[in-house]
C-alpha cells in the first residue's frame, strides 16, 4: 500500500504493541486457524515451535521466518480475506494504542508521510494503515508464486531489517530523516529509531527506556501503563 502526500518529512510507527495493543501476528494466526478448524492442540504446538526458536536461538528473525512457513501453500487472496475478518472482530475490541494513534493523527494533518513499519504482512498491516491513513506500509515480504505463499520470505522486518527499509525509503523519496520520528517499543527496535532525528520510546523497556535518558528522546505511555 502506497501513496504519496505532501512533505518532506515521515513519522515511522512500529505496529505491535505500538501502534496496537496486540502481536498481530500471533493474534491473527489464533483467528486464522479456528476459521480453518484447527483444533486448539495443533494452534498450541504452532506457537511452542515459533516460541522455542526465540528460545534456542535468540533470535526474532528466525521465528519471523518460521512463522511465515505455517502459511506455505495457502492462497494469498484467501489468507488477506482472512486478515480484513481478523481486523475487524480486533477493531472492535480496541486494538489500537490511543496515546500513539493520537500522535499518527497529528503528524498525518501536519502532513508528514505516514509510515508503518512491521516483521508483520499484509494480511494485518493492510487493514490497519487503511483505518489509520498511512501512506506506506514496510512490512515482511512472504514469497508468493502463482497466487500461493511459498513458506520463504523475501524481506524480514525485524530489527536492523527495519532500519533498512526506512533508510531507503528515505533515499528514494527525499525525506528528511533528521526531521522525521519513529514510535517503537522493543530493544530490538534501536536501529529503527536511530534512524531519524526524532525517536519516540513506547513503554517501558529498559534498553529503550536507557537511551531516552541518556540522549534526551521523548517516551510515550506503554500499554497498561
Amino acid at each position: 500500500m502506497t501513496t504519496t502526500p505532501p512533505g518532506t518529512t515521515a513519522a515511522f510507527f512500529d505496529v505491535d504493541e505500538t501502534l496496537v495493543t496486540c502481536k498481530s501476528m500471533l493474534s491473527f494466526l489464533a483467528h486464522h486457524h479456528r476459521e480453518r478448524g484447527f483444533a486448539r492442540d495443533e494452534h498450541e504446538q504452532a506457537l511452542a515451535l515459533l516460541a522455542d526458536l526465540v528460545r534456542l536461538r535468540g533470535s526474532r528473525a528466525e521465528s519471523n521466518r518460521a512463522y511465515y512457513r505455517l502459511f506455505a501453500g495457502q492462497r494469498i487472496d484467501q489468507v488477506i480475506a482472512a486478515g480484513r475478518r481478523w481486523f475487524g472482530e480486533q477493531v472492535r475490541d480496541g486494538l489500537f494504542h490511543e496515546p500513539v494513534l493520537s500522535r499518527l493523527r497529528a503528524h498525518r494533518e501536519a502532513g508528514e508521510l505516514i509510515v508503518l513499519v512491521s516483521g508483520s504482512f499484509r494480511a494485518c498491516l493492510d487493514p490497519i494503515a487503511a483505518h489509520v491513513g498511512a501512506h506506506v506500509v514496510l512490512g515482511s515480504e512472504p514469497d508468493v508464486l502463482n497466487g500461493r505463499y511459498t513458506g520463504d520470505v523475501r524481506e524480514v522486518r525485524i530489527g536492523e531489517g527495519k532500519a533498512v527499509a526506512v533508510r531507503r525509503l528515505c533515499a528514494d523519496r527525499g525525506i528528511r530523516a533528521e526531521d522525521s520520528h519513529a514510535y517503537a517499543d522493543h530493544a530490538t527496535d534501536l536501529e529503527l529509531l536511530e534512524a531519524v532525528g526524532n525517536p519516540v520510546v513506547v513503554g517501558t523497556d529498559p534498553v529503550l527506556r536507557e537511551r531516552a535518558r541518556l540522549d534526551e528522546w521523548q517516551c510515550v505511555e506503554g500499554i497498561g501503563t
